[in-house]
């Protein structure tokens, strides 16, 4: 039982790497288009601007709150 715990690790290594991974990139994909829409919003609406503003960064910080989260699963995964 120990000697198939012990030879899943390094698989256990490379899914939460994977894991990682995939939160990250998928926060970057999620920001950008954030970030894309945003501007097009500002470019039609200029004098919306400063509330398209702050609802992006809200909107960002949420994202980044959860790939935080992810990456802090993943880490504890491969951990534990």
């Amino acid at each position: 039982m120990l000697s198939m715990i012990l030879a899943a690790a390094p698989l256990a290594s490379l899914a939460a790497a994977l894991g990682a991974s995939i939160a990250a990139i998928a926060a970057g994909f999620g920001i950008g288009k954030i970030g894309s829409s945003a501007m097009e919003a500002i470019a039609r609406q200029p004098e919306a601007a400063g509330d398209i503003r702050s609802s992006m960064i809200v909107i960002a910080a949420l994202i980044e709150g959860v790939a935080l989260f992810a990456v802090i699963v993943s880490a504890l995964a491969l951990f534990l």
